[in-house]
């Protein structure tokens, strides 16, 4: 590692003084630089730059587990413990998941329907289950709102929807769009929380006409929707962390891109065993 370090460092000082830094001899320094190569070294030294091509490649979203997954995709067999050494001698590090924010107004009169979910997040086939919820944004021009749907079985967004206020027409663009895109069989059911948008009389109405069964988690527990919550994580954490955005509309790109050209169609996904919700869909059909 020292004689790694005097090489590298070689340009800006002399291997005298970097050599009596490190309390190596000059002469053992010189002989290590004509031994040839190890096996090994060459195989860590070209993995670490496939290494930092996937982590540079998902934006600096993936840490070791999703490294690995993506490296294995491509034929490269080597073992997790490996590829989180590497990343950690090259300094790549994901990007740390920040405390989500309470967007959810409850405080309505309106019917609140039972938790027909409660909480059995693991559905055998596609369109069984949607879950949804809203969140925001930070932008100079003021909050841009995000409603999502997720199927529950793939963790596919299959409708989503954006606007500078957070009301009805929001959540019914998200539903509008997935009832569209997946034409849903009748008998399919929709989580979310009991947020006024939801309860909404134009809201239910779709759902009705849909006929798809209205679930709605308890008051004030947020785990009875774990997966739309861990999608927004996922999102602040991966795509808006540590972004100053200037106005709404550059936000919408940012998270247009995220959406539908990452997380549905790249992001590997742990609960997929590191497949993407598009490539999970695909192979179960194959």
């Amino acid at each position: 590692m020292r004689f790694r370090f005097i090489e590298a460092e070689k340009a800006n000082y002399s291997v005298n003084l970097l050599c009596s830094v490190l309390r190596v001899r000059r002469s053992g320094f010189y002989a290590w630089r004509k031994r040839p190569e190890s096996e090994r070294v060459r195989v860590n030294r070209e993995l670490s730059i496939e290494v930092k091509s996937v982590f540079d490649g998902s934006r600096r979203r993936y840490g070791s587990p999703r490294v690995h997954a993506e490296l294995q995709a491509k034929g490269k067999r080597f073992g997790r413990h490996r590829i989180a050494r590497l990343m950690r001698l090259q300094g790549l590090q994901a990007r740390a998941r920040r405390r989500s924010i309470k967007t959810t107004d409850s405080k309505h009169s309106q019917p609140m329907p039972k938790n027909y979910l409660d909480r059995q997040f693991r559905v055998p086939a596609k369109d069984l289950v949607w879950v949804g919820d809203v969140t925001f944004i930070a932008t100079l021009e003021g909050w841009l709102y995000l409603a999502v749907l997720l199927d529950l079985y793939s963790r596919r967004v299959v409708g989503w929807a954006m606007s500078d206020k957070n009301d009805e027409r929001l959540v019914l663009g998200a539903l509008q769009m997935a009832i569209e895109q997946r034409r849903p069989l009748p008998g399919l059911t929709q989580h979310t929380d009991r947020g006024t948008t939801y309860a909404s009389g134009g809201y239910q109405e779709l759902l009705r006409h849909s006929q798809i069964l209205c679930s709605m988690s308890r008051k004030g527990n947020c785990w009875d929707n774990a997966v739309a919550e861990s999608f927004f994580s996922s999102l602040k954490t991966e795509c808006t962390a540590g972004v100053t955005f200037a106005t709404r509309s550059a936000a919408r790109l940012v998270v247009f891109e995220y959406v539908a050209s990452f997380y549905n169609s790249t992001r590997r996904h742990s609960y997929l065993g590191y497949k993407s919700p598009m490539e999970f869909e695909r192979s179960e059909i194959s």
